[in-house]
């Protein structure tokens, strides 16, 4: 069985913006219509578990009536933290299988690095998508100075994040903690290694209005 959960918790706080960045519209249609869409058109079988606040469900069932969305999923409560909210989710995973972890406001992942991510994590158990960096990276040192890094050696993490289902549920019966800042934190303080596939450089997190423009320039080729 494949599942997915689809964190959508943000309020939007560096949009600058009341509403949160997940309802934003882009070409229409809001974020998370468009990132739930990503999933359901990879596998139109798998179980799509929304983890949302209690106090946006309502606005969300508001959106789908509007837009007339009828891709079929299910909501959970979001939680205190990121942590909390996926392992609410985690709730609805039921069966045997693997479970992907994804950004709500990552509308744009490609349907390669999706089916990458879930064949490998059959026998990998836990993967997790990654670009180069492509930047200068420095250090800051306590002295108030900085270095140059080798950037080669770093990497930058996106989602689905997908994991063997069983060994997701263990992971997060660990007691939380700050450090769990992703999935593959969690896992690998459970003990477990993380396989690093490659992600498609398009799967932007949308959280500021410069991130809102690229998006729509992504759905408008000819704008950019």
């Amino acid at each position: 069985m494949k599942y997915v959960l689809i964190v959508a918790g943000g309020k939007g706080l560096r949009m600058g913006m009341e509403l949160p960045k997940q309802f934003l519209p882009i070409g229409g249609r809001p974020v998370l219509m468009r990132t739930v869409e990503a999933f359901y058109s990879y596998d139109p079988d798998m179980c799509i578990v929304l983890v949302l606040p209690e106090s946006q469900q309502g606005y969300w069932q508001h959106l789908c009536v509007e837009h007339g969305f009828k891709v079929p999923h299910v909501v959970a409560n979001g939680g205190e933290t990121r942590f909390h909210s996926v392992k609410n989710g985690l709730a609805f995973v039921q069966e045997a299988g693997v479970v992907g972890v994804h950004d709500g406001v990552r509308p744009f992942v490609s349907r390669d690095v999706i089916t990458r991510c879930y064949d490998l994590a059959l026998t990998e158990k836990a993967v997790v998508p990654v670009v180069k960096v492509v930047e200068t990276v420095r250090q800051l040192m306590p002295d108030g100075t900085s270095r140059t890094m080798d950037r080669e050696r770093y990497r930058l993490v996106q989602t689905p994040q997908v994991f063997d289902a069983a060994l997701l549920k263990q992971a997060y019966g660990q007691p939380y903690t700050p450090s769990f800042t992703d999935d593959a934190s969690v896992v690998e303080a459970y003990g477990a290694s993380i396989c690093l596939t490659e992600g498609n450089r398009e799967n932007i997190k949308i959280t500021t209005p410069f991130d809102l423009k690229v998006a729509e320039a992504l759905l408008s080729p000819c704008s950019i």
